[in-house]
């Protein structure tokens, strides 16, 4: 487990071309962009979080500066009293893509967690495990491409799992599921974390899973991106939105937050 703290993040860019995002709102090429204005957040350790915010504010941006990928920032990440200057192996990235390699097994993308791993009884056990976890038995010798998306993500997650990181990062990692599929993934994450009880920060535009998921949920505004809403959800889980009058109304203040009016 992990505590993190942000401290006065600020990204700029420079715009490489002219853009036009609103009426009477033209971005000329050469022009410096902020993304990220001076954000401030600590994370604690065990928590799950999710970032909320419009389309194109900076969140997948943020997330991956925590992780260290992105180091062409003002400002500094904290992780456990350590400045971070670049990705760590004990903190691990699970992008919208599918990362698994095409042309390992299950069983051996699981494996490439647990490499330096010397004892092969112990290791194959501990395969097994996480692969038990995600509900993927049956599956360990199937190829990525025999796998339906869903089942991708959970041999990902597997993978993610093996190396037991002290934080593990998912960037909206639900992208391209069917709606029955993204519930089925949804709650195997939950049930991860109640079971693993590592950090975990996970970047969504889904603001029901934010609401069924997180321990708490953080809010950027649209950019320059500062946040706008930092809240605690005390709610048992499960968590159902249409049985839970409290967190209905929380959904509805959000949606209104981001601008739309929430239809049931």
């Amino acid at each position: 487990m992990s505590f993190i703290q942000i401290k006065n993040i600020t990204k700029n860019y420079t715009n490489r071309r002219r853009t036009k995002r609103s009426p009477g709102d033209a971005s000329k090429a050469g022009e410096l962009i902020t993304v990220l204005d001076n954000i401030n957040l600590e994370f604690e350790e065990g928590e799950m979080v999710c970032i909320l915010g419009p389309s194109g504010c900076g969140k997948s941006t943020l997330l991956r500066i925590i992780a260290g990928f992105d180091t062409d920032f003002d400002g500094e990440v904290i992780i456990d009293g350590d400045k971070v200057g670049s990705a760590s192996s004990e903190h691990i990235f699970v992008f919208q893509q599918n990362g698994l390699l095409p042309w390992m097994s299950v069983w051996d993308n699981v494996e490439l967690g647990l490499r330096n791993m010397k004892d092969s009884e112990m290791k194959n056990e501990q395969i097994q495990e996480y692969i038990d976890l995600v509900e993927l038995n049956g599956f360990e010798h199937n190829l990525p491409y025999q796998l339906s998306g869903g089942m991708q993500r959970r041999a990902e997650l597997a993978r993610a799992l093996a190396v037991t990181p002290d934080i593990l990062y998912l960037d909206e990692p639900f992208t391209g599921l069917d709606y029955f599929t993204h519930l089925k993934v949804r709650e195997e994450v939950v049930n991860i974390h109640e079971y693993i009880g590592k950090t975990m920060i996970m970047v969504t535009h889904f603001i029901e899973d934010a609401l069924v998921m997180a321990d708490r949920i953080i809010i950027l505004s649209d950019r320059p991106s500062c946040v706008k809403m930092t809240r605690k959800l005390d709610f048992s889980r499960p968590r159902n939105m249409n049985k839970n009058k409290d967190l209905g109304d929380l959904r509805d203040e959000i949606f209104l937050m981001l601008g739309v009016s929430y239809v049931a």
